[in-house]
């Protein structure tokens, strides 16, 4: 477990990933084909040589089979290189740039929660249906808030509306008063936040210090997670329309894990953390299918498993990498509306997985 336990990140992913991947081991019995599993976690600090020093390190010297949750897709990136060369299962949850499954994937690289195409396609499009035809994006100065923007500049633009500007700002970032000011002077109608955890948080207050929405103009959350709206307050949040991997009340399945997650926690889960359970359990499932834990074998395993759980209802992991589940479109509740701690959103689509991530066919994945 490689994830971000004090920055931007640590309540997006941090700590609580840790916490999933040992609920996945427990359940599954602590053992796997008669072998002992054992789990490491190290703080990454979003920071891409700290994460790769630490996964070579692990795959060298402590027999480390599965780089796991790498949140900061920098960090994935640069694990990917080292997992290629170790011939190590990579199994990212909290990392989001398309690229992983695209340009820059590797043949054991699983990514399994959601992408920024999928964000993209959700939020994106359903802003665009709705009279948001001109964006104005506030963007993380590095990979990650590049796909983002990337991806869904490509939505709004193929629904017929028009990107005024973008401002880049620094990851991480905590004054976000000129990027602010510079959105609105744009005149376009949304903001779109093309960056995550603290830095998104960060940015809303901004806009909200500054009457931004009510002076006219809408801020769009591009990657919005339950964390953050619990960080802002449904006061704050209200209205905000956000793209989901998963939401803890869902249904009963959803609702019994999430409630032995926040047993343990203190908080419920993001979709990140659910995701880390969701690809561990998968992991350990082909292990103890094919008896090895050879990485060509398992993931030829993975692949030939649809994923039914209470994260994903016929997951399917594709040749590029990709997991393909069904999203969801949210909307933040506002304070009237909710009956309770943590009853944070109601769901306004299902988003099937084949719209969320396109066909196969459109990856360039070289090895697919």
């Amino acid at each position: 477990m490689l994830t971000d336990m004090s920055g931007t990140y640590s309540d997006v992913a941090g700590p609580g990933t840790v916490t999933a991947a040992e609920m996945a081991i427990e359940d599954f019995g602590g053992t796997v084909a008669g072998a002992p599993i054992e789990v490491m976690s190290a703080d990454h600090q979003n920071k891409a040589d700290v994460a790769a020093n630490k996964a070579r390190e692990w795959g060298d010297t402590q027999q480390v089979d599965a780089f796991a949750e790498l949140v900061t897709t920098s960090v994935a990136m640069a694990v990917f290189e080292v997992a290629k060369q170790q011939n190590k299962v990579v199994l990212v949850s909290g990392a989001a740039s398309s690229p992983l499954t695209n340009d820059a994937c590797i043949p054991s690289g699983l990514h399994w929660t959601y992408n920024t195409r999928a964000l993209a396609v959700g939020t994106g499009s359903a802003i665009v249906k709705e009279g948001g035809d001109t964006w104005y994006f506030l963007t993380a100065d590095y990979a990650f808030g590049e796909s983002l923007q990337r991806d869904v500049t490509t939505v709004v633009e193929a629904g017929g509306g028009k990107v005024l500007g973008a401002s880049k700002h620094p990851f991480p970032a905590s004054d976000f008063s000129s990027f602010v000011l510079q959105a609105q002077a744009s005149g376009a109608k949304i903001i779109g936040l093309a960056n995550a955890g603290g830095d998104t948080i960060n940015a809303i207050k901004a806009a909200n210090e500054f009457g931004i929405v009510s002076a006219g103009q809408k801020i769009a959350g591009l990657l919005v997670f339950l964390s953050d709206v619990h960080a802002l307050g449904l006061e704050t949040a209200q209205g905000l329309l956000m793209t989901a991997s998963f939401y803890w009340d869902l249904n009963d399945e959803t609702r019994a894990w999430s409630q032995r997650f926040y047993e343990r926690t203190g908080k419920m889960p993001t979709g990140v953390q659910a995701g880390v359970y969701s690809s561990v359990t998968h992991y350990l499932k082909a292990i103890e299918a094919t008896g090895t834990d050879d990485t060509d074998t398992v993931v030829a395993k993975m692949r030939e498993m649809p994923v039914n759980d209470f994260f994903a209802q016929n997951g399917v992991l594709r040749s590029d990498g990709r997991m393909v589940h069904d999203m969801y479109l949210a909307e933040v509740k506002s304070p009237a509306e909710s009956t309770g701690p943590w009853d944070y959103l109601k769901i306004v689509r299902v988003i099937p997985g084949e719209e969320a991530y396109g066909p196969l066919s459109e990856s360039t994945c070289p090895t697919k």
